[in-house]
């Protein structure tokens, strides 16, 4: 038999029930009104840009990678005076070897290919001295989204370290820096002079 006791406690149990229901569901919509304010606040901050605006920031500084700037007025060597070794930084095989097949098609003088210590570089990167500057920045013209990186070598071998992102040579006809053109410093370069706690350059045999 239902006593009026217990219908009372019946009645108050689902009030509870109900109340609780209705402060969870209130909870889900301030926490979803919350992050959507939020992730608004970012997008006009411009945290999340889009990948192809980020590369184009990066690649004008050199993907924030300190590099040395070339000297004023200096000129673009002749490709075949540009000793070149291109270094497979990935785990595609043949990559090294089609793209110095590719660099010497175009005069430049081809020291050997083989792979990198590493099979995982991100990004193609060009490593050079300082004596051999005007080199690298005339090879460099010859990619798209390479890194300029100067090492502690003391000679004027040029290396090519392919990366991931490496899909093929800028044409021809896109290349402005050919030999007697005037080289252009990158974005937030810096002296040579000042560039410190440089890499080991990969051993080689040295070009003069």
């Amino acid at each position: 038999m239902t006593t009026p006791g217990s219908v009372q406690s019946e009645r108050k149990a689902r009030k509870e029930f109900v109340r609780d229901r209705q402060r969870m569901v209130i909870t889900v919509a301030v926490c979803f009104l919350v992050a959507c304010v939020v992730l608004a606040t970012l997008t006009i901050l411009g945290v999340f840009k889009k990948e192809e605006e980020k590369a184009v920031v990066d690649a004008s500084t050199n993907y924030g990678v300190s590099a040395p700037c070339i000297a004023k007025d200096t000129t673009a060597p002749d490709y075949t005076a540009i000793t070149v070794r291109v270094l497979n930084g990935t785990s595609k095989s043949g990559l090294a070897r089609a793209l110095g097949q590719a660099l010497a098609n175009r005069g430049f003088v081809l020291q050997g290919v083989s792979d990198y210590q590493k099979n995982d570089v991100a990004r193609t990167e060009i490593r050079f001295g300082e004596k051999g500057l005007s080199e690298a920045y005339t090879l460099y013209a010859q990619f798209n989204d390479a890194i300029l990186r100067m090492d502690n070598r003391t000679d004027k071998l040029v290396d090519v370290i392919v990366g991931e992102t490496f899909d093929d040579l800028n044409d021809t006809d896109q290349i402005s820096t050919t030999a007697g053109t005037k080289l252009t410093s990158v974005g937030g370069c810096v002296a040579a002079s000042k560039l410190t706690d440089l890499p080991a350059a990969t051993k080689h045999d040295a070009v003069k």
